[in-house]
């Protein structure tokens, strides 16, 4: 954003792609100019050319349209295939095509919406959401959204305290947004309106300090004790998420249940990704995954192949589960 910095550069991207093309990536140390203009003009049929990171220019972002006519002066049609970054209108991602023809979806975006779209739109019921994380105000639109639409939804994360708040217990020393109980009670009143289930833990792992030492006990959620904090799901927990999920068709998750980073507060997280690879895996269900931390939890658990989608997008897949429209989506031609 402040101009060229070495460590944002994408040249390693052009060597590791160019091992996995099994072919030359000409890395150009530009994305507008002369040396693009010459590098495009001089490639051969099946050449590939990488430029260099587009937010080196601040015009980017900003969506300036100087700068998306000179991206796209060397260029005669335009492929997004960057759905993490399709619900920015930038420069590269919708600029761009009110000057090329045609504008058009790589595989990859296309196979997102129809997961992430097709599933809130047209998902097969039963449908459950799982929504963790650490705060309700990052999520309170998702969470609104996926409440109108799916049958069950579980709520995780250090979220949970501010629910368990919303609901007349303590939490100890755990994370919780008290200008957002409001907020919280008005979404267990709505689920309770639409006759939909809401699933809190039935039991938390607690610890006295947010620390990989620190000491931990299990307790039942509306007994944590004082200068205690909460930070991942008991067993308890995990198996009423069993129960919930078993008759499943459709299960979206957006968000972990735990600190899983620290391994001491990993097991709910990883018991519910188990889960769900085993309800993909044996009972058919589509489950899709969204959001960097849901992905890193499938991957460090090792269960990332067993899902039936795991989504390349945090916000994006965030605001397409919210109903919202995708800019770099929307400017795309309709072919």
């Amino acid at each position: 954003k402040n101009g060229p910095e070495g460590k944002f550069s994408l040249g390693p991207c052009a060597e590791r792609m160019g091992e996995i093309l099994g072919q030359k990536v000409e890395m150009i140390s530009d994305c507008i100019g002369d040396d693009v203009a010459k590098a495009v003009d001089a490639a051969s049929e099946g050449d590939v050319i990488l430029l260099e990171n587009t937010r080196f220019y601040k015009e980017e972002t900003k969506n300036d349209d100087d700068f998306a006519q000179k991206l796209a002066a060397p260029f005669d049609l335009y492929v997004n295939d960057a759905f993490g970054s399709a619900h920015r209108a930038h420069a590269s991602t919708e600029g761009v095509t009110k000057i090329l023809s045609p504008c058009v979806s790589g595989f990859l975006l296309a196979k997102e919406l129809e997961y992430l779209d097709g599933a809130v739109t047209s998902g097969e019921k039963p449908m459950a959401a799982i929504v963790g994380g650490s705060k309700v105000s990052s999520k309170i639109t998702v969470l609104n959204a996926l409440v109108d639409k799916c049958d069950k939804i579980i709520i995780g994360g250090g979220m949970v305290f501010t629910f368990l708040k919303a609901k007349g217990l303590g939490v100890g020393t755990s994370l919780a947004e008290d200008d957002f109980i409001e907020t919280a009670k008005e979404v267990l009143a709505k689920a309770e309106k639409l006759g939909k289930d809401i699933l809190l833990p039935v039991d938390i792992v607690v610890a006295d300090a947010f620390s990989a030492e620190a000491n931990t006990q299990i307790v039942n959620v509306d007994n944590i004790p004082d200068g205690w904090m909460g930070l991942d799901n008991g067993p308890k927990t995990t198996e009423q998420q069993k129960e919930a999920l078993a008759d499943c068709k459709t299960v979206i998750m957006n968000g972990p249940m735990g600190v899983f980073e620290i391994e001491k507060f990993n097991k709910g997280t990883f018991g519910l990704v188990d889960i769900l690879a085993n309800i993909t895996k044996e009972n058919g269900a589509v489950t899709i995954i969204g959001g960097g931390d849901s992905v890193a939890a499938c991957e460090q658990s090792g269960k990332a192949g067993d899902m039936s989608h795991i989504s390349t997008g945090g916000g994006a897949s965030l605001e397409l589960l919210e109903g919202k429209t995708l800019p770099g989506v929307a400017a795309l031609d309709d072919m």
